[in-house]
């Protein structure tokens, strides 16, 4: 077992700690100040932010490499969100092997895409997003090593209290439950030399290729959902040097054509011979 697979297992088995700290207290009303429930909890974090320091971060000997250039994982028209061309690490943390990842979602027009409101809708339905069901493809010639696809899609969290609702509560309770929560649906690519394609949030049911099968760039590999720690249907890309996310240190990406797009920038991917329309 890897130093970082244990230092996750230990970060989980403090923040379980921690929930069951806080029950024992209520229900059996120990005699201790209730502040000392949070230690398990600050020790786990600060664990977590030191390993990510010591290995993960990209100015790390190890984590340092040249941007891999690969085909776009999508075709049509989409915007970037939560870009590494605008910060790194992209989503805030170096967890999970997303130092250089990249958020899109589908714009097909102006306006195809529903906004974020504040009170109403609460939620909606994923098939009122363009992104649902969009085909997802293999940026390169390589080989599946993790394909799963039993989770389910959720509604979206795009109002100000459903977004309340997966910052403070399901995030949380995905994080404990381990990663393939948290990334939901995926498909994991060898592309060799070390390099590692993850492709979360995919719709459920929607895999077209196994573990252990063969691809070719280009080529259909799933379809974009909504499943894992999410607020709509999108696609969550990026390039590791491992095949298991929580041990993985990101990767820079650049897309052939296209470059890494901007947060909010519109890009479109256009189909290849082997790619559909």
């Amino acid at each position: 077992m890897s130093a970082r697979k244990l230092v996750k297992i230990v970060y989980r088995f403090l923040q379980l700690t921690f929930v069951g700290l806080v029950i024992a207290h209520v229900s059996l009303d120990w005699g201790y100040p209730w502040w000392w429930n949070f230690l398990p909890l600050a020790l786990s974090y600060a664990i977590l932010i030191a390993a990510h320091r010591w290995g993960g971060a990209p100015d790390s000997p190890r984590a340092a490499r040249e941007p891999v250039e690969v085909d776009p994982p999508v075709t049509g028209r989409w915007s970037a969100l939560n870009s590494p061309a605008d910060r790194t690490p992209s989503h805030g943390t170096h967890a999970y092997g997303q130092t250089y990842a990249i958020d899109v979602v589908a714009e097909p027009e102006p306006g195809a895409r529903p906004g974020f409101s504040r009170l109403w809708p609460l939620a909606r339905r994923t098939s009122a997003f363009p992104a649902f069901g969009a085909p997802l493809l293999a940026v390169a010639d390589g080989t599946v090593v993790r394909a799963t696809d039993g989770q389910r899609d959720h509604l979206s969290r795009t109002s100000l209290f459903a977004l309340l609702y997966l910052m403070v509560v399901e995030a949380s309770v995905r994080d404990l439950a381990g990663v393939k929560w948290v990334i939901g649906n995926h498909v994991v690519l060898d592309l060799g030399d070390g390099t590692h394609a993850l492709y979360a949030h995919v719709q459920r049911g929607s895999l077209t290729v196994r573990e252990g099968d063969r691809v070719r760039a280009g080529q259909p590999i799933a379809r974009c959902g909504n499943s894992g720690n999410t607020t709509e249907p999108h696609l969550h890309f990026q390039l590791m040097d491992g095949p298991d996310p929580d041990t993985a240190r990101g990767i820079p990406f650049t897309w052939r054509g296209i470059g890494v797009p901007r947060n909010h920038e519109i890009f479109e991917a256009p189909a290849t011979a082997s790619q559909p329309a």
